[in-house]
């Protein structure tokens, strides 16, 4: 994820059920690979810049003071993107709950939680 930084706010604070990161993506960035959650609410606050929300349902634009949550199960996968020339700058909160997998539609990758870690594997298991 080059041009994306994340600052893992939630940890400094020794917060266990949920996370909160400060994050900035540079013109041209990307927040993830589109994907959906299993067990994991997320929820994102814009501050500063213009990305756009690419899910399943299309592109949304985004601006300052807006904000898009991502229940749990739902399966509609998500991701942002920077398509400016201005640095972009958002709040991202998401649970820990135990067991979370993620579906990425896009890229031949799955993610599981195991003992606080992210596993990654290819979709049909066979590991990286």
């Amino acid at each position: 994820m080059a041009g994306r930084v994340k600052r893992a706010l939630g940890d400094v604070f020794g917060l266990r059920r949920f996370g909160v990161n400060l994050t900035e993506l540079a013109p041209g960035a990307l927040s993830s690979l589109r994907h959906a959650h299993s067990h994991q609410d997320e929820f994102i606050y814009i501050l500063q810049g213009y990305p756009v929300l690419r899910t399943d349902a299309g592109d949304t634009p985004l601006a300052p003071g807006m904000c898009a949550g991502f229940a749990a199960g739902s399966g509609d996968a998500h991701q942002l993107v920077n398509p400016t020339a201005e640095t972009v700058v958002y709040l991202e909160i998401g649970d820990r709950t135990p067991g979370d997998t993620v579906h990425y539609p896009d890229d031949d990758l799955r993610a599981v939680r195991v003992d606080g870690r992210w596993v990654f594997t290819h979709k049909d298991g066979r590991p990286y």
